[in-house]
């Protein structure tokens, strides 16, 4: 088996998983909570490389990056490399094409966040911030988890991105997809059955940790204060908190 790919897939996904959660998370709530006009133009542009061919997307991120272009050209006077074929560019270019498996499971999430305990955490004296922090985000956390999987499970699998923009340099940029490709051009069957079973099981072992986190988790209460108690048109309930006016926290 071609440990060697096995091992730059899983530094790829262990590299793009968190990084994108991060990147994520606040364009999900934003897309949950705010009524800004003009928001389903940027929800398009996000679910874009979903619906895209993986190579046009790779042929688009290869013309943004290359040295003749102003990004490329700024990487590479400061970092002294270029971005394409690089494992950097192929960090960068993940991010992109995993961008729709991580914004939608999170945006669901706090889309069904029930906005009485928030507003409830609010009248109890917390910020936005840390509304968010002790309040939302637990709530959140099955669509943060099932981002997280889905994020991972991609990246592992991805091909026409990481080709464009990779190439297949071994230890650098070969991952396991295109290894496959080379091992069945070879008509190494054998090698490429063993990386496909690797691959199959990773793919289906995080569609069980998404099945058994769910999109939403447990609720999580905000504790009744006497200031949450005074708050007009706050009823105690089996979530929490309900209110017969709510504002989402914006």
């Amino acid at each position: 088996m071609d440990f060697v790919a096995l091992s730059v897939t899983g530094k790829l996904a262990l590299a793009v998983t968190p990084a994108l959660l991060a990147l994520c998370m606040p364009l999900a709530y934003w897309l949950a909570v705010s009524d800004t006009p003009g928001k389903r133009y940027i929800e398009a542009a996000c679910n874009l490389p979903m619906v895209l061919p993986p190579t046009v997307l790779g042929f688009g991120l290869l013309m943004v990056m290359n040295p003749g272009s102003p990004l490329g050209a700024a990487f590479e006077s400061l970092f002294g490399f270029p971005l394409p074929f690089s494992f950097t560019g192929l960090v960068l270019g993940s991010l992109v094409y995993s961008l729709p498996f991580g914004v939608l499971p999170m945006r669901a999430a706090f889309e069904k966040v029930d906005p009485g305990i928030v507003e409830a955490a609010r009248c109890s004296g917390m910020s936005h911030g840390q509304a968010f922090l002790h309040v939302i985000l637990p709530n959140a956390r099955g669509g943060i988890t099932a981002s997280a999987a889905l994020i991972f499970a991609h990246t592992v699998g991805e091909f026409g991105v990481a080709l464009m923009l990779g190439g297949s340099i071994p230890g650098r940029t070969k991952v396991a997809s295109i290894a496959i490709f080379e091992h069945t051009e070879s008509l190494e069957y054998g090698q490429a059955g063993l990386l496909s079973l690797a691959l199959m099981i990773v793919s289906y072992a995080a569609l069980l940790f998404i099945g058994r986190q769910g999109v939403m988790g447990r609720t999580v209460p905000v504790a009744r204060t006497p200031r949450a108690r005074q708050c007009p048109g706050f009823q105690p309930s089996k979530r929490g908190f309900h209110a017969d006016h709510i504002h989402a926290v914006r």
